[in-house]
């Protein structure tokens, strides 16, 4: 298990746990970073992420990504 903030552009993870405070989860569950899900980085710019999750491309900052578990 590694933090979405790691993961390798163009590959296909799947989500194990979702970190941090409770609106913070309830954010990202929101955006469909539940854990069972699937997501892949599309890019990379400073440690900030362009992914794929549930259809949809979402921007998240390094420190959102970092409390992702993949």
């Amino acid at each position: 298990m590694m933090p979405l903030a790691m993961a390798t552009a163009g590959e296909l993870y799947e989500i194990k746990k979702v970190g941090g405070k409770e609106e913070t989860k309830r954010f990202l569950e929101n955006l469909g970073f539940v854990p069972g899900g699937n997501v892949s980085v599309v890019s990379e710019i400073n440690g900030n992420l362009i992914v794929n999750v549930k259809d949809s491309r979402v921007a998240i900052g390094k420190d959102m990504a970092a409390r992702i578990m993949v």
